[in-house]
């Protein structure tokens, strides 16, 4: 009997030291899937930011194309890949959205690489719960997000119609120098807008409510950096 009982001392301690081992790999596990939560957040609201201000920028356009329904010029450089968006900066609506998904520390600017579109950085809010692994007890998960803004159209300006000949004066008639254009006159179609699936706009200065959503001309996407 006393050696199943030395047996039985000699057990216990082994029996502790595998469940405070078990424990402890349970808490770095619970740490490593606390983090992987953090990143997803944090990448959620960097996307979310990033295409909210790409969408903000799009739907600033939408005034200008009402304002220069008659410029052929100005429809052929905003439908160009070269088109960098307006002048407005729209970073206020990613800290907005970012603010919305819980996190802060947000940096954005326009990209300067040729693209129309936006970066967002920015941290979570909540840091991490534990400090199972070394120096990560409130640490803030990073992320980083880049939106940008394509035409799904192309425009076709109106070609130029050949001036009417020039008919000779009656010599018995004066020339009427002062006569200016009808300022009734309605004023042309300037061209067409062609986008994907067959859609087809005609950019009429005389009815701007023709024009489509600018959801419909351009797209807002998430891109590499």
């Amino acid at each position: 009997m006393l050696g199943i009982s030395d047996e039985s001392g000699q057990a216990a301690p082994l029996y502790i030291t595998a469940v405070v081992g078990l424990l402890f790999f349970a808490l770095v596990f619970f740490a490593f899937g606390e983090a992987g939560v953090q990143r997803n957040g944090a990448q959620s609201a960097a996307d979310a930011s990033a295409l909210a201000a790409a969408k903000e920028s799009r739907s600033l356009l939408e005034a200008d194309l009402k304002t220069h329904l008659a410029d052929p010029d100005f429809f052929t450089s905003v439908f160009s890949p070269s088109f960098l968006g307006g002048p407005d900066n729209s970073c206020w609506k990613a800290s907005t959205f970012a603010a919305l998904n819980k996190a802060s520390a947000v940096r954005c600017r326009p990209l300067t690489d040729g693209r129309w579109g936006y970066e967002v950085s920015l941290k979570s809010d909540k840091g991490m719960s534990t400090n199972i692994v070394p120096g990560t007890e409130g640490k803030k998960a990073e992320a980083q997000a880049v939106a940008v803004v394509e035409p799904r159209c192309s425009f076709a300006p109106e070609p130029e119609s050949t001036p009417e000949p020039e008919s000779t004066p009656d010599p018995g008639s004066s020339p009427d120098t002062d006569e200016d254009p009808d300022p009734e006159a309605p004023v042309a179609p300037v061209g067409k807008v062609r986008c994907d699936g067959g859609k087809e706009w005609t950019v009429d200065p005389e009815d701007p409510t023709l024009m489509p959503d600018v959801a419909d001309l351009f797209s807002v996407h998430l891109a590499e950096k």
